[in-house]
């Protein structure tokens, strides 16, 4: 049983190394304020690319940065339907002939719904 012990500090991580000798990255405090008149700072390196927007530590709302930097817009796709993505691929005449063909096969009976081919065959053969 006592190899088994669990031998360690206590709970919360306590490090026992010391801080001589140790050189800290250069930090820069970066103003932020939100829209809900919040103010506050993020350090960060000074290497780092700061966000033009940082979310608000108390509400939640997007904070400008105090910098100047402006928010970039991102560049929207419109939106394709699939009516846009079959134009793509087909042109209206070829459409229509595509359409035409499918609605005679469909009339005939040679395609479509299996349960109204099954009627019309057994009228056929009863008659």
């Amino acid at each position: 049983m006592g190899e088994r012990t669990l031998r360690g500090a206590r709970l919360g991580g306590q490090s026992f190394e010391d801080e001589r000798g140790i050189e800290f990255a250069a930090r820069q405090n970066v103003s932020y304020a939100c829209p809900q008149g919040h103010t506050f700072e993020i350090p960060m390196s000074v290497e780092a690319d700061v966000p033009a927007v940082w979310e608000c530590p108390r509400c939640g709302a997007e904070a400008l940065s105090q910098d100047g930097q402006v928010k970039e817009a991102k560049a929207e796709k419109p939106v394709r339907t699939h009516w846009d993505m079959l134009l793509e691929r087909r042109s209206l005449p070829e459409l229509e002939e595509i359409l035409s063909e499918r609605l005679e096969l469909l009339r005939g009976g040679e395609i479509g719904p299996a349960h109204l081919h099954r009627q019309t065959k057994k009228k056929a053969k009863s008659a």
